[in-house]
């Protein structure tokens, strides 16, 4: 009979997919989860309806364009970050230091903070490119909620500090630069092919003139390491201490 029928794929009705009924975080989940394999490339509404098992018409319920649908990857890593603070003092990283106990509430907690931010941007690294070209494309107002609440998060932090409101807004520019300048150090790109063993040339060394850049082909292999947590902690003390510390 017809009321048995299932639901047609994409049918507006239903919108049932692979997983059940769709849902804004459903499909943000999946789209985050295909990113994560194959990269930012291959995000379209048909792949995704595809990964979801519905037709591409059915996303356009719960992201209205692209753009729409790449906003919502950055407010998936927003919200991933706010599960990842609200799980407790626990979830801070082995990057905060045991001193951490002795220092300001609001201190400890914006090293929480940046650890999370750095460990959710490790587990999502080719979504990560989104925190800077949705930024410099989506005006303030327009964010999604979770990250302006993450804004409101660092500046009662800062206004916990004593800073006032001019001195707290230039730190949030600042810890906002370090944090998110650090982790796009961290990621990008250095081997030029890892199927070398030998140093030099996994780093493509070999493709550096050496008389116009004889610093940067000494430094490579330096650069090409990992900071780890511990250089987000050292360099995030210096800042704080910058905007905290009497002159």
């Amino acid at each position: 009979m017809a009321k048995d029928r299932k639901p047609a794929p994409g049918r507006r009705a239903g919108d049932h997919g692979r997983y059940g009924r769709l849902s804004r975080e459903r499909v943000l989940a999946t789209a985050l989860e295909l990113v994560d394999r194959e990269g930012l490339s291959a995000l379209s509404m048909r792949r995704l309806g595809a990964e979801l098992d519905v037709e591409a018409m059915a996303l356009y319920r719960y992201a209205s364009s692209k753009d729409a649908l790449l906003d919502g990857l950055v407010e998936a890593l927003y919200i991933e970050l706010e599960e990842y603070l609200t799980a407790g003092p626990g979830a801070a990283t082995a990057g905060a230091a045991d001193h951490r106990a002795e220092e300001p509430g609001w201190r400890t907690e914006l090293h929480r903070i940046a650890q999370a931010t750095y460990q959710v941007s490790l587990a999502h690294p080719q979504a990560v490119p989104l925190l800077a070209t949705r930024m410099l494309a989506v005006p303030l107002a327009r964010r999604p909620l979770a990250v302006l609440k993450d804004h409101e998060r660092v500046l009662a932090l800062l206004e916990d500090a004593g800073l006032d409101e001019e001195q707290a807004t230039a730190a949030f520019r600042a810890f906002t630069s370090w944090v998110l300048g650090y982790i796009f150090v961290e990621l990008r790109a250095m081997v030029d092919n890892p199927e070398e063993t030998d140093p030099a040339f996994r780093l493509g060394l070999h493709r550096m003139p050496v008389q116009e850049l004889p610093r940067l082909r000494k430094a490579a292999p330096a650069l090409a390491e990992h900071g780890g947590p511990a250089g987000l902690t050292a360099g995030l003390d210096a800042l704080l201490d910058r905007f905290t510390q009497a002159p």
